[in-house]
């Protein structure tokens, strides 16, 4: 069996059986073994397709197959599924929120930044001016408002620190790469358990937000360039990564990841990804790879 399509619901509300699962093996050409990897959350179909498979075509045919059933299918070879190097984004991938539009709520202009944000994270806008124009709205804001907004309305996405610490413990680097701001991305990556993080910095006079940001600005040509500078520098090859995110600017670091996975993702982000997951936590990426429920670190 050359192929895997993984079949995930969300553990908070799981909803795969049996009957589902064999609507999805007959779905996939030269369906064999089925595996569970958690009960009634997750399984492995194996198959042998005859040449080289579109993998997101079967995938979306396996997704209709399965109905209206919240589930998601991730199709790939099976040989290549374990990852040594793991990319994430932070906001709206790793936490469940962006961080600029928090910030801004504070000088009243979240609802006007939170819609630059959306453009931008759907391509409707290029990012770099983009980033640039919300943070100018940012200026005079006292600096020191960072440390509310991480304690009072930032949130791990469920999944996140059992993905980090499981890929950790069997060899894998790992690496949150963000858009957002150094003032987050270092308590983010810590909570989880990233080994490093990449992110904008913030001018900070006086102690507040000067309205600028560090010049070059990190975006979706920086994302890509820090997937192949860690694949180098770790000796790793194409298939050996993995990369996930939910924005425009993500685009670029998903199509050269061996997986690059959409998370709750615009929808031109998930129809380019690899594979897509918009019903599961981030679990789903160490069924992915093929881990059992009982494999996952939990601290």
């Amino acid at each position: 069996m050359t192929h895997v399509a993984t079949i995930v619901s969300n553990p908070a509300r799981p909803a795969l059986d049996a009957a589902l699962l064999a609507r999805a093996a007959e779905a996939l050409p030269g369906a064999g073994p089925i595996e569970w990897l958690a009960p009634n959350i997750a399984a492995d179909i194996h198959f042998a397709p005859e040449g080289a498979p579109d993998n997101r075509a079967l995938a979306e045919h396996v997704r209709l197959a399965l109905g209206a059933a919240p589930l998601d299918v991730i199709v790939q070879v099976a040989a290549t599924r374990r990852k040594k190097l793991f990319l994430a984004d932070m906001d709206s991938t790793m936490i469940g929120q962006e961080c600029i539009d928090e910030l801004a709520d504070y000088v009243g202009m979240k609802e006007h930044v939170s819609a630059i944000t959306e453009r931008a994270m759907r391509g409707e806008i290029e990012f770099e001016p983009a980033l640039r124009e919300r943070v100018a709205l940012l200026r005079g804001l006292d600096a020191k408002i960072v440390a509310q907004v991480i304690a009072e309305r930032i949130t791990l996405t469920p999944g996140g620190r059992e993905l980090v610490r499981t890929m950790r413990a069997h060899g894998a680097h790992t690496a949150l790469v963000s858009g957002g701001f150094t003032l987050f991305t270092a308590k983010v990556a810590d909570a989880i358990g990233f080994h490093e993080n990449r992110a904008n910095v913030l001018i900070v006079e006086d102690d507040r937000f000067a309205g600028f940001v560090s010049e070059p600005i990190l975006g979706k040509e920086a994302k890509l360039a820090s997937l192949i500078e860690l694949r180098e520098r770790h000796g790793l090859t194409h298939d050996d990564t993995m990369a996930v995110g939910d924005g425009a600017n993500d685009l670029a670091m998903l199509g050269e990841a061996g997986l690059g996975v959409a998370f709750y993702a615009k929808p031109a982000v998930a129809a380019a990804a690899h594979a897509r997951i918009d019903h599961a936590d981030l679990t789903a990426l160490l069924y992915a790879q093929g881990y059992k429920q009982s494999e996952f670190a939990r601290d």
